[in-house]
């Protein structure tokens, strides 16, 4: 009897959460619906043809899957609505809530299925091995896995992707690898033969789009290494998964999103294999469907590597304002470090036993670890006990709480170089020790610290380049994307480099100025 009530008490549990789940799923399409957007991420600065900044208007974006998540968000009755990340840490962005699904180029693998919702397939990529026109010893992948002369071939790959795990799986001993974070500068570095690197293995959707780009390039034998460019959703939104489902069937048989890879030179024999083109009468067409009347891709000279100083002229601008982002976070960022740091200071030397060793802990282990560890704490992993934060907010507390620990430490050997005898000759005023810190001692230890604290001020201004990591498109993040996607890399990077010089070079004169008058008091 008892076991039959415990049993009917499981059944009911088991409903109950399956019910749950269900309304969880159906609430995330809900949302999606009320909310009037469908919100998706990529990185830009992967480029072409997934995402990049349009070459006649920096600020609107084009690709594939720009053009996909319009025509997905147009499925579901909403609008299409950007959301930049970093490539392997959008799927951290899904799981906070900052986005409703992962489409950028994500490769199905059964590690991705088992940990999230995975979408139909809606592109078949393959991978394409490259290498310089004038290197005969690479001519053929016997060649990369038998070396004429006997010695490894380095081959360039995106860190993370299908072209790295092809490879090792393949080729373990007899290839090395070097990883890049992006694809057109994993092909360049084959061009310019860097650090020995003699091949690029390729998605060939990229290849495809960029070759005109580098001509000195090459392809080597078939394509290999076929797979599946999938959306990634929550695990339990079962409700949108089926729904996206649902819209890419559609435009593979409406021919939606053929026209879409025509575009962008993405169309091959690989995609009509699946057998579900059909043209706009519903007749399967197999692989001869005429392009729409008038309808053209993207100019020629689209693909082309944007060179000379008008790509300055066209894109300066965002770079300007991306510059501006980055002084309101160091402006915000280092005021409070310094604060934080004060307090932690006279902790570490005036408190109790507790205080003096939490301070100390704090100050160590913030010291002994990375700020892109700090960073992805505060962003990624504190939504885990519900405590989500913005990530320009984020970021500026990353920042804060990074250089806090610094501050710490110069704030306390300002204090300790102040004389004793101060502190002892107050007291004997009848002065407190809160008083006397604060009249006495604290404004003489900030005159000595203040070029110290000056220097850290121009370190951070650099470092707010890490930030990217939790999607805050600064400057050097910015730069990254228009490099990547125009190809005027030396360009837009010395103006990036000037911009940095402008921020940075007035404080250096502050701190040299602070240091000069402080000797010469010192001499007196």
């Amino acid at each position: 009897m008892n076991r039959a009530v415990a049993g009917i008490a499981l059944a009911f549990a088991g409903l109950f959460l399956l019910n749950a789940s269900t309304a969880s799923a159906q609430d995330a399409l809900e949302k999606i619906r009320q909310r009037g957007s469908l919100v998706w991420g990529a990185d830009q600065e992967g480029g072409g043809p997934f995402i990049y900044p349009a070459a006649d208007d920096p600020t609107r974006l084009e690709g594939f899957e720009v053009e996909i998540a319009e025509y997905l968000a147009g499925k579901l009755g909403v609008k299409s609505q950007f959301q930049q990340g970093q490539w392997d840490k959008l799927p951290d962005l899904m799981d906070r809530g900052d986005i409703d699904i992962v489409l950028n180029g994500y490769e199905w693998t059964p590690n991705r299925a088992t940990r999230y919702g995975t979408s139909i397939p809606y592109y078949i990529y393959e991978l394409q091995l490259l290498a310089r026109k004038d290197d005969e010893s690479l001519r053929a992948w016997d060649d990369l896995a038998n070396p004429s002369d006997g010695e490894l071939k380095r081959v360039s790959v995106l860190g993370g992707s299908a072209a790295q795990s092809y490879l090792e799986s393949r080729y373990p001993d007899q290839v090395a690898i070097a990883n890049f974070d992006g694809a057109a500068d994993a092909m360049r570095a084959v061009e310019l033969q860097l650090d020995g690197i003699d091949a690029n293995l390729q998605d060939l959707p990229v290849w495809t789009f960029y070759q005109n780009g580098f001509p000195d390039l090459v392809p080597i034998g078939l394509p290999v290494g076929r797979g599946y460019y999938v959306i990634l959703t929550r695990s339990n939104e079962t409700a949108l998964l089926q729904q996206l489902n649902r819209a890419i069937i559609d435009g593979m048989l409406d021919g939606s999103l053929r026209r879409i890879y025509e575009k962008y030179r993405m169309w091959n024999l690989t995609q009509s294999e699946r057998g579900l083109d059909v043209d706009g009468k519903g007749n399967f067409s197999g692989d001869r469907i005429a392009r729409a009347a008038g309808e053209s891709g993207p100019d020629e000279q689209d693909f082309q590597a944007v060179r000379g100083w008008s790509v300055v002229m066209q894109r300066g601008g965002l770079l300007v304002w991306a510059a501006g982002l980055t002084i309101v976070l160091a402006v915000i960022s280092m005021p409070l470090a310094i604060l934080i740091g004060l307090v932690l200071a006279l902790c570490r030397m005036f408190g109790n036993g507790l205080l003096k060793f939490l301070a100390s802990l704090y100050i160590e282990v913030v010291r002994g670890t990375p700020l892109v560890l700090q960073l992805y704490v505060i962003f990624f992993l504190l939504p885990e006990i519900g405590i989500s934060i913005h990530a320009f907010w984020a970021a500026v507390i990353g920042l804060a709480v990074n250089y806090s620990a610094y501050e710490a430490e110069i704030y306390r050997a300002g204090i300790q170089a102040i004389p004793r005898g101060q502190m002892e000759a107050a007291t004997a005023l009848g002065m407190s020790r809160g008083l006397t810190l604060r009249r006495i001692v604290i404004p003489q230890a900030t005159r000595l610290v203040i070029p110290p604290m000056t220097n850290d001020f121009i370190a951070l201004f650099k470092d707010t380049a890490v930030c990217s990591v939790i999607t805050v498109v600064e400057l050097s993040k910015q730069y990254y994307i228009h490099a990547r996607s125009t190809g005027a890399i030396l360009e837009l990077g010395i103006v990036t480099a000037l911009l940095y010089m402008a921020m940075s070079y007035p404080l250096s004169l502050v701190a040299s100025h602070l240091e000069k008058r402080l000797a010469r008091e010192r001499r007196k």
